[in-house]
């Protein structure tokens, strides 16, 4: 069975419209969701970064995936609209506290930094307006290869005539770069009524372009994709490591096996031996020079 993703919604200043979001959501079938923190920085003056707000105090209580025993997983992303590269902070200690990190470039120079040098897990592509540019294949392909997916937003398509014109046109002209791969379709909802159903968005991504089993993708695994390359970007060269933890009679064994192992201090000398040579007998040691001593009565 898929697990659907929605990396895209919107905070409002009432917790009860934003209640209603992840209900609809959770009913709808997807088994997580990203609460997505907008910065726009300008030059005129210095703005701080958002901090994302504890999902405790956003919710009271998370609601349960319709055909799952779970609760929704509720994530956190910020979202950058840079209009210059100075925006984009890469050493910033605040990037730290999202799950998530995208950027919207506003140009092609911005565009062409973000897909072969950003840092970044998503690339947010112009939908409610006609690109200034014009998406080149070589830096493209070049974010295809580090692993970052581009995100087209469903929501403006919707709301009226003129902004469904430009996100099927952008959409139509990423997807003749990237041939379909590591797109995501998200919402960027507001509002409860503006969220869709998954397979609802996954026919929507036809009309994009999108083939059928790259639709169905890209409000699946390829936001799972999305989610594993925000927990690596925040790890040291891009590990992530999974510990399989002990529990009834297995973790007996294992806390009986580690106690049957010798330990021994790391900084002495003879930790750095091999246990079979520090448990050997010394060897007799004799003086070759001493003379050797006789019984003169042996032959009496």
């Amino acid at each position: 069975m898929s697990v659907f993703m929605d990396l895209n919604l919107r905070p409002t200043a009432e917790r009860s419209t934003l209640q209603s979001l992840l209900d609809t959501a959770a009913h709808l079938g997807y088994s997580a969701v990203a609460i997505n923190y907008v910065f726009e920085p300008t030059s005129k003056k210095k703005q701080e970064i958002p901090k994302p707000t504890p999902t405790s105090e956003l919710f009271d209580k998370l609601p349960t995936v319709q055909g799952r025993s779970r609760p929704i997983r509720v994530l956190n992303r910020l979202t950058i609209v840079a209009s210059d590269a100075s925006h984009f902070r890469p050493s910033a200690p605040e990037f730290r506290s999202f799950d998530l990190l995208a950027i919207h470039p506003t140009s092609e120079k911005l565009f062409h930094a973000a897909c072969m040098t950003f840092d970044v897990d998503i690339i947010c592509v112009t939908v409610t307006e006609k690109l200034p540019f014009f998406f080149k294949r070589a830096p493209v392909s070049g974010a295809v290869e580090r692993g970052l997916v581009f995100e087209l937003c469903y929501v403006p398509a919707i709301r009226d005539s003129t902004t469904r014109r430009y996100t099927i046109a952008n959409a139509v002209c990423l997807l003749e770069s990237c041939k379909g791969r590591n797109v995501i379709l998200s919402s960027g909802a507001e509002k409860p009524l503006e969220l869709r159903g998954p397979y609802d968005i996954a026919n929507l991504g036809l009309l994009f372009g999108l083939s059928e089993g790259d639709a169905k993708e890209a409000v699946s695994s390829t936001c799972r994709s999305a989610v594993l390359h925000g927990e690596t970007r925040k790890t040291a060269s891009g590990t992530v490591y999974t510990k399989r933890l002990c529990t009834g009679p297995a973790h007996q064994a294992c806390t009986d096996s580690t106690h049957q192992q010798e330990v021994t201090d790391p900084g002495s000398e003879a930790a750095d031996e091999p246990a079979a040579k520090r448990a050997r007998p010394a060897p007799a040691v004799t003086d070759s020079t001493a003379p050797a001593v006789t019984d003169s009565t042996a032959g009496q």
